[in-house]
């Protein structure tokens, strides 16, 4: 009879399994944190360069753990957490500890649920970060690099580590690096008058400045400690933006049809580098337009394709978006390209003209132009105002064909003079065949 009873509620009720099941689908979400910094990078940016995104060397963080190809750097960042324990003479107990006290804290920086146990995650976590601060510290301090060290005594290693640091899907919350690292317990002496400096955030600076050879950073020091910073995306976006940040600067973009750099030439543009204490240092005044220097490579790429990815996920401004979109727009072809070589702003190590601007051009694909609020919009104003005064065409067209050298510069003055003095001799030979009156 129970049977009986009980197929003649499910036929009266077909929707009851799918309820049950898509209410378990739902008990199950973790809800969404405003500690939520590290994403998975959209699948629109990602299409266009997989590699630029995915670790090649090392895992940092739970997202790449345990992939095939990353598995032989584990036992080289268990050795670092090794030499970190000895080195600070805390127990792995403690550091083991410290972990767990923040796990919950820790899973809510991920945007998706990280399907690993508790000890899993925390073995993780403590391994990876360990030999992060390992990095920094003997990449600032030559005498903690150990004769066989596995990164900084092999050639070229360090430079197939550091890219992967930098990547949006391979990070770590950077509050578990600071509640690690103590710098009362490093000994270091070289340091042993700055000890009180000695901080992740310094040692994070010195790092990315000089392997980015950034310049002119050292005044964004301030803004990074008074602001919080994410992870090590985040501090390289925070290096890069303008200082201070300047929301009226921005404006709505008339039209997204700017002067490439070619023809801001030919219309009489000067070019010159600009400082180079950020990317968006980009200025124009009285026809010269300063660019702060760009290095094309391979890096760069990685770089900017992190950095935008974790702007659009996760940022109010679009400070790495607008600029991508502004040098887009600069950058057409290969002769763009060798002018801003030629005038000292690009540094193209692709060698190729042709692959530095399609480089360029390809970081916009997957980029979004809001006309309403365009960091350059002012800019862009100014360029296309210049460029449409036909005295400024005219005299460019005379500097850059006629005047651009200076034999042809005095040839060119001494036709004029001859012309002169023709047409005086002309007007003078004029007047003395008229009848002199009388």
């Amino acid at each position: 009879m129970e049977g009986s009873d009980q197929a003649p509620h499910d036929i009266e009720n077909p929707c009851i399994p799918l309820v049950t099941s898509m209410g378990e689908e739902l008990d199950g979400l973790s809800p969404l944190s405003s500690l939520c910094c590290i994403y998975r990078v959209p699948e629109r940016l990602r299409r266009v360069s997989e590699k630029a995104y995915t670790p090649q060397v090392v895992s940092i963080g739970p997202l790449h753990h345990g992939k095939e190809g990353l598995k032989a750097m584990e036992d080289h960042k268990k050795r670092y957490l090794q030499d970190y324990i000895r080195r600070t003479r805390v127990s792995l107990a403690d550091y083991v500890q410290k972990v767990k006290d923040q796990e919950a804290k820790l899973r809510s920086c991920y945007a998706e649920t990280i399907q690993v146990s508790s000890d899993e995650f925390v073995r993780i976590i403590l391994v990876d970060a360990a030999f992060i601060i390992e990095v920094l510290l003997r990449y600032r301090f030559d005498e903690l690099q150990d004769e066989n060290d596995c990164i900084f005594n092999k050639p070229y290693m360090l430079q197939d580590v550091w890219p992967d640091m930098r990547l949006l899907e391979n990070q770590l919350p950077f509050f578990i690096l600071e509640e690690l690292f103590d710098p009362d317990k490093i000994e270091v002496s070289s340091n042993n008058n700055n000890i009180e400096r000695l901080s992740i955030l310094n040692l994070c600076h010195n790092f990315f400045k000089n392997l980015m050879h950034i310049e002119g950073t050292d005044g964004n020091m301030e803004k990074l400690c008074a602001s919080k910073v994410e992870h090590f995306v985040d501090f390289c976006r925070n290096l890069h933006l303008p200082l201070p940040l300047k929301p009226h600067a921005k404006g709505r973009l008339e039209t997204l049809n700017t002067p490439s750099i070619t023809e801001l030439h030919r219309a009489g543009v000067k070019f010159r580098v600009g400082s180079p204490k950020n990317l968006f240092n980009i200025k124009f005044a009285n026809g010269i337009l300063k660019i702060p220097k760009l290095a094309i490579s391979d890096e760069t790429e990685l770089t900017i394709r992190n950095l935008l990815a974790f702007e659009q996920c996760h940022c109010m401004e679009n400070y790495i978006n607008d600029y991508v979109v502004i040098m887009d727009r600069f950058v057409n072809t290969a002769k763009d390209v060798e002018l801003l070589v030629k005038h000292g702003i690009v540094e193209n190590s692709l060698g190729d003209s042709s692959e530095g601007s399609t480089l360029i051009n390809n970081l916009a694909d997957g980029v979004i132009v809001d006309p309403n609020d365009f960091y350059f919009a002012i800019l862009c104003a100014d360029l296309n105002k210049y460029c449409r005064t036909s005295w400024h065409k005219w005299q460019a067209n005379l500097r850059q064909n006629y005047c651009n050298t200076p034999w042809a510069t005095i040839s060119i003055a001494a036709a004029i003079f001859l012309l002169i003095l023709t047409f005086i001799q002309t007007v003078c030979s004029v007047i003395s065949a008229l009848p002199s009156k009388r």
